[in-house]
């Protein structure tokens, strides 16, 4: 026994998603909270940029990161894919539950809010916009050609086979 522990073998087996004895309506809660903790993260890191925004002179309420323009680049990119992603995970999830237009309108909100705070607090000269306004739209785009993918494929595999005589 002491040797699995120390080996680290297969110490997740029992954490993985089981089909048969996992319940869907707990997988949902789990998601749920798992993107919903995912997007305060990403959302606060968004609002209050690492390192916190220069507090007088020139540069004012501009974030101290964006002065190194790659780094600060690669961060916006990947917290706002982080965000858009769990928004939508949270928005799918939720779906045709009670309140579910309140849910994105608070959604949208969010996002706006977001969008807004790091327009503030990025100088312009330090990242291209439509590179974060990309990142926000993969999760979507990327749902959209699973589904597409899935639909002609699909179509293929349901189509009789004819053979010629």
């Amino acid at each position: 026994v002491l040797k699995r522990l120390s080996t680290g073998e297969s110490w997740y087996k029992n954490f993985r998603y089981k089909e048969k004895v996992d319940k869907p309506g707990d997988v949902r809660n789990i998601m749920l909270i798992v993107a919903t903790l995912i997007a305060s993260v990403t959302f606060q890191a968004g609002v209050n940029p690492p390192g916190g925004v220069w507090q007088d002179g020139v540069r004012a309420g501009r974030a101290i990161y964006a002065s190194q323009p790659g780094d600060y680049c690669v961060f916006l990119i990947a917290n706002t894919l982080s965000l858009s992603a769990s928004m939508f995970v949270i928005t799918s999830l939720t779906h045709g539950f009670p309140f579910q237009l309140e849910i994105v309108i608070a959604t949208i909100s969010m996002i706006f809010t977001y969008g807004s705070a790091i327009f503030a607090v990025t100088p312009s000269e330090s990242v291209r916009f439509r590179y974060v306004i990309l990142a926000a739209a993969v999760p979507i785009l990327l749902r959209c050609l699973i589904h597409f993918f899935n639909v002609i494929f699909n179509n293929k595999k349901s189509e009789p086979q004819t053979t010629e005589a």
